[in-house]
């Protein structure tokens, strides 16, 4: 049996002529374009066959009679039995001329094509796109009932569907596959469309939230999704069937799913927070389309748009889906398939394979340069505080990864430990002695910094105190919030202004702010320190939204607990879990490559929900952690005496690590 396939080379194409090239003694004749010839070995190989069976015939979808040439019109006359139309455009971010010229004017080339050659029968792979946005069941046997087909593809894909069936004088069987997702038992897929659009927004609600945490999802109207094994295999057995001329099949799922119950379904796959509280997206629908018009016609409101809808690699049209109207009736296609073995699989028995395979192939992060060198290398950096701690261990990073290296710190002695420390790794720091508390200092050491470089492309606000004291003991000691908030927020704020300047002019820069998880959990006993931390807080959201629209950018991380010379004196912290500075300094590194608003830790990001909308349990929980801990012994002026825990405060501790107590 011998058949002729266009779209041979798309992703069910190939597919499907595998599958046809499994019958005994078949031949395959597929449309090529003459520049592609050298794919035809590498086709051949994927479907293991040899030049006989798999046979290129070269032209133009876009060509009258697709541009075969003459010889070959003559070749292949009266020797097709099957002709499968597979090629078009399937992507919905694709312009209207394409569309038209591909799905409508290919389509009419191809059926008159067929007709030269006297083609048996003329299969046309359509989509369930051709009924548009109708309201309710579209059964097989309904055509001209769609409605709704102001989008471009679903009216390519109707105007291609009305060519088959009006002008096609052979016999023809329409096919109407769901949105097709990769392969069910592999989960292969070559490219990104359909649900996988939602896979970035599930991968970061895993990223900020605990698997266990439920999270809200759209309602949303039902999509229909099918595996491409499914459709090849469906295809490959009706398709040879008799009694099939002038039918259609849908080849969907029978189940069906609501957009809150697909994602949902990869949610789970994915291990992230199930989305199982749904709104209904059609709550908006109260809102006349005029309302609608207007405020999309908002200059904000279009910007917060499409930076949501870029952030999460969506396209504009997808949310066309999200109260996606039509159900789909396959009966037909049912009855076609039975005693075929032939059977649509449950998505929530494939989707982590689909998840899986996303993850491993299609990711777009995959294919960026996320590493630090691609970042900051050829870069000036610059990290206060940088000759101890934190800074020192980002410091490493940064210089190891190619960045022009600058440190600072009020000892001189620790700097130029820090340098001979960067030398004998091979490696090289350029520092400077300043107290950032001090303004007029700070000023100085600013203006020796554009003077020796021109400014900074990154500016890691890391130099900071922390006081260790409960209020009821802070009576007296009001310098002690005094010398906090100078060196934490008017510090940072004098030598970020001082560069922010710089960076404005070139249009590119970022700040990163080390901030703390006390920030987030309101931690008792470290009223002046978070105080500070949240000043520097807000003041970074005020700058983040005025420098949108320049190119700089800037990230809080709320830190957790760190072992550094700035909790050595809190010795209840010696045996408590903490991160190494090492593992602080690569969270600085994501922040810098990744550049995110924030990054904190589950556990504060707990703390800060628990803050928001339970603010009385909240306070409960804290004040019970206030109580369990004393205060330091540096706090209470007693430096000989050791700190008595109970088992419960050790307990904690180890629950809770990162949490300031």
């Amino acid at each position: 049996m011998q058949y002729f396939v266009t779209g041979a080379t798309g992703f069910i194409g190939r597919r499907l002529v595998k599958k046809l090239l499994a019958r005994k003694g078949s031949v395959v004749h597929f449309l090529l374009r003459r520049e592609s010839e050298d794919k035809v070995a590498e086709l051949r190989r994927y479907w293991g066959v040899g030049a006989a069976r798999a046979v290129p015939v070269f032209g133009d979808l876009k060509a009258k009679r697709l541009g075969v040439a003459a010889e070959d019109v003559k070749r292949l006359k009266g020797q097709i039995d099957h002709f499968h139309h597979l090629a078009a455009v399937y992507d919905l971010s694709a312009d209207e001329e394409s569309q038209v010229a591909v799905n409508i004017d290919g389509t009419r080339n191809t059926v008159e094509f067929a007709k030269a050659i006297g083609a048996g029968h003329f299969h046309h792979v359509s989509s369930i796109a051709a009924a548009g946005l109708y309201e309710g069941v579209f059964r097989e046997d309904m055509f001209a009932e769609a409605e709704g087909l102001d989008h471009p593809y679903f009216r390519t894909k109707h105007e291609s569907e009305k060519i088959v069936r009006e002008d096609c004088k052979l016999p023809w069987t329409v096919y109407r596959p769901a949105m097709v997702v990769g392969d069910s038992q592999t989960g292969e897929m070559d490219k990104i469309d359909g649900p996988y659009y939602f896979f970035k927004l599930i991968q970061r609600m895993r990223q900020i939230l605990p698997p266990w945490m439920p999270s809200v999802g759209l309602e949303g109207g039902r999509v229909n999704i099918v595996p491409v094994d499914y459709v090849v295999d469906a295809l490959d057995a009706i398709s040879h069937q008799t009694g099939i001329a002038s039918r259609c099949f849908h080849l969907v799922d029978p189940v069906g799913y609501r957009v809150g119950d697909v994602l949902d379904i990869f949610s789970r796959a994915a291990h992230a927070p199930r989305m199982n509280l749904f709104v209904n997206a059609a709550l908006l629908g109260f809102l006349p389309r005029g309302i609608k018009k207007s405020l999309m016609a908002l200059a904000p409101v279009r910007r917060v748009r499409n930076a949501v809808l870029k952030d999460l690699g969506l396209p504009e049209d997808m949310l066309t889906f999200v109260n996606y109207p039509t159900r789909f009736d396959s009966r037909e296609a049912q009855a076609a398939l039975k005693g075929t073995g032939v059977t649509c699989p449950n998505l929530k028995d494939y989707a982590w394979r689909l998840w899986d395979y996303w993850e491993r192939h299609l990711d777009p992060e995959l294919f960026i340069d996320r590493s630090l060198k691609g970042t900051v290398a050829g870069k000036v950096v610059l990290v206060t505080g940088g000759s101890s701690g934190i800074g020192l261990a980002a410091a490493h990073k940064f210089a190891e990864a190619g960045a022009t290296t600058l440190i600072c710190g009020r000892d001189q002695a620790k700097l130029d430990e820090a340098c001979a420390e960067a030398e004998a790794r091979g490696n090289r720091f350029i520092a400077y002695a300043v107290d950032i508390a001090d303004m007029q200092d700070c000023d100085r050491f600013i203006q020796q910094v554009l003077a020796d470089h021109g400014g900074v492309d990154f500016l890691i606000n890391n130099a900071g105190r922390s006081i260790r004291r409960a209020i009821e003991s802070s009576y007296d000691r009001f310098h002690d919030y005094e010398r906090t908030m100078q060196l934490n927020y008017f510090g940072c704020l004098r030598v970020t202004m001082g560069l922010l300047p710089g960076m404005a002019v070139k249009r590119k820069g970022h700040v990163v702010n080390i901030s703390s998880i006390g920030v987030l959990t309101n931690a008792p006993r470290f009223s002046a320190y978070v105080a500070s931390k949240a000043a520097l807080d807000a003041w970074t959201r005020c700058a983040s939204s005025e420098f949108a629209d320049q190119g700089i950018t800037f990230t809080t991380i709320n830190m957790p607990l760190v072992r550094t010379p700035m909790i050595a004196p809190t010795q209840i912290y010696n045996n408590v879990p903490t991160l190494a500075p090492e593992e602080a300094a690569d969270m600085i590194a994501q922040a810098c490559i990744f550049k995110p608003v924030r990054i904190a830790t589950r556990l504060g990001v707990v703390g800060q929900v628990l803050h928001a909308f339970l603010p009385r349990v909240a306070q409960i929980t804290m004040n019970t952690s206030f109580r369990m801990f004393p205060d330091s012994t540096a706090a209470k002026g007693d430096k000989g005496a050791k700190p008595q825990l109970s088992a419960e405060a050790v307990a904690l501790q180890q629950m809770m690590r990162g949490i300031h107590f």
